[in-house]
């Protein structure tokens, strides 16, 4: 793959990561459903991570991350490192456990969601913030509204999948 090829692969990703920033930022977030909002760049992290593999899976979750930590409230770097972390063990996960398909991409997303509102249950228990019973509550609204969206932003990353240059073998 050339470097112009590259460079093109990763400017259509991140084109097509500004629709699911939008939406997520602008629009559900207007409309919260049972009192959350649904995490979508994170899906799209693991997305890519799917379709592309381990070390694509992790620049991706790198840089989503640095976006996550711009647009969140209040996360002090932490999903930099855990997208970054999270879209190494997806890819690692359909490359190796998995297909590379919606199915997938479904277990992954299922996963990264719980682990990210299980950390976030953590920090809250250690600080007092809340109540086991509620935080549990809300990660499940949370990881169940999100989940409905990983059909939309897997369809999106598919299609930009299959129209960009891929790594050729010699």
């Amino acid at each position: 793959m050339t470097r112009q090829d590259f460079l093109i692969k990763w400017g259509v990703y991140a084109l097509a990561l500004l629709p699911v920033w939008f939406c997520e930022v602008f629009l559900l977030n207007r409309f919260p459903l049972f009192g959350v909002a649904p995490m979508l760049l994170p899906l799209a992290a693991i997305a890519v991570a799917v379709l592309e593999g381990t070390v694509a899976g992790a620049g991706f979750g790198l840089g989503v991350g640095i976006l996550c930590d711009a647009v969140y409230f209040n996360p002090d770097g932490a999903m930099t490192v855990g997208l970054c972390l999270l879209g190494v063990g997806a890819g690692a996960l359909s490359q190796y456990v998995v297909r590379q398909n919606l199915v997938g991409c479904l277990l992954c997303s299922l996963l990264a969601l719980a682990c990210i509102d299980g950390v976030r249950i953590l920090a809250n228990l250690l600080t007092g913030a809340a109540a086991l019973p509620v935080l549990l509550s809300l990660a499940g609204r949370e990881i169940a509204w999100s989940m409905v969206f990983v059909l939309p932003v897997y369809a999106l990353f598919l299609w930009v999948f299959r129209r960009v240059p891929k790594k050729t073998v010699l």
